[in-house]
């Protein structure tokens, strides 16, 4: 368990948060932008999880496994690695839940750790998960209340045990007393579990996305072939190998660059022509790598699980003012007069190159005004009425 600084946990009438979530700092996730904003007004106590993939002979259970044991053998972590205000929390838990036994020694060991940590903060105490793998600590612990911000339908993602999550999910859209969806999709996604929920849709941090553009180029772009059309984020099963390997055969010239971790994506995407792939970069560097990119894209397939997404990276995107191709997907059928949306791999490969030549239209670029109502500090203000009022 990581400390805060002294002092950070003081009494307040606005009550604190416990949230269940992916490891905070290792990607930018909607809920860390929402919590971040937050954090002057609310003491927070951050749950690390070990997330909900099924654990794999395999690379990347390995990595993962290696990044989970670092935090639990050690007791804390740097003191300037904190925000004020944040204790990050590393409780061990066991790495199976599909059976009510691993679930039993899942909840004693979270229990055991967290009991200590819910008596020290200040009431009223909301516990906040965007996991369904917590669903046996509701009504467990002593909170004050229980929020579900519904971010995915993992019930559709690959290489998770779905009927497992199912179950989970189920249990914990009963049990909450609030939920939030990050989608209409997602809304209708919890509606069919029996409950209605709040609608809150992703923001985007404008400063961050328009810096001056770096006076030289960057190092883990500098080999490649311009132009550059760049995707960043999860490389996995959802992306559209047809849509990529159209794209590679139909360029003259250039380079299609992804960025970002991969988890078993087709064994066909990153071997394509004038495909390069360059490991995860941290979140500071992403405004250079869209600064030296002609066009950015979201090749998604259209499936149950990419219906359901919802990404950060359509209004990150939109925020770099550069032209960006999309798959037609309901995520961003609300920003589509900002885009080009396309449907085929003809269609993808057609609209690429064109914008490759013109650049945005005037149009597009006009109907990303809209993006100025859209910052995380005004949806973390809706969050804390939904959530906390």
């Amino acid at each position: 368990m990581t400390k805060c600084s002294p002092g950070s946990h003081l009494a307040t009438d606005r009550g604190s948060l416990l949230v269940f979530a992916d490891d905070w700092g290792r990607h930018p996730s909607s809920c860390q932008h929402l919590i971040s904003h937050l954090l002057p007004t609310h003491p927070v106590a951050w749950v690390n999880t070990i997330g909900m993939r099924r654990p794999a002979l395999d690379r990347l259970t390995l990595r993962r496994g290696v990044e989970k044991i670092g935090p639990w053998l050690r007791r804390t972590r740097p003191a300037d690695a904190l925000a004020e205000n944040l204790r990050v929390l590393d409780p061990k838990m066991w790495p199976w839940f599909s059976r009510r036994h691993d679930r039993w020694i899942n909840r004693q060991m979270l229990l055991r750790s967290l009991r200590p940590v819910v008596q020290s903060l200040p009431t009223p105490i909301t516990a906040i998960t965007t996991l369904p793998i917590v669903a046996d600590l509701v009504g467990k612990l002593r909170v004050d209340r229980w929020v579900y911000y519904c971010v995915d339908d993992f019930s559709q993602w690959p290489g998770l045990d779905l009927a497992a999550l199912a179950r989970l999910e189920r249990k914990l859209v009963a049990k909450v007393d609030r939920l939030i969806a990050a989608s209409e999709t997602l809304q209708a996604h919890l509606a069919e579990l029996g409950r209605p929920s709040s609608l809150l849709t992703h923001g985007v941090d404008l400063a961050h996305w328009q810096p001056p553009a770096p006076a030289e180029p960057l190092e883990s772009l500098a080999q490649f072939e311009r132009p550059l059309v760049v995707f960043w984020g999860l490389i996995d099963p959802r992306m559209d190998v047809e849509l990529i390997r159209r794209l590679a055969a139909d360029l003259t010239q250039g380079t299609i660059v992804l960025v970002g971790p991969t988890d078993h994506p087709h064994p066909a995407l990153l071997t394509a022509p004038r495909v390069r792939h360059v490991p995860p970069v941290p979140y500071a560097e992403l405004p250079a790598i869209a600064a030296a990119a002609s066009v950015l894209v979201m090749p998604y397939n259209d499936s149950p699980v990419t219906r359901a997404i919802q990404p950060l990276k359509l209004k990150e995107y939109l925020a770099t003012g550069k032209p960006v191709i999309a798959r037609r997907l309901p995520a961003v059928e609300a920003w589509a007069d900002c885009i080009d949306a396309v449907s085929t791999p003809e269609e993808f490969s057609a609209a690429v190159r064109r914008r490759i030549v013109t650049g945005i239209d005037e149009s597009q670029a006009s109907a990303r005004h809209r993006l100025a109502r859209e910052s995380w500090d005004a949806k973390a203000r809706e969050f804390s009425e939904l959530a906390l009022s």
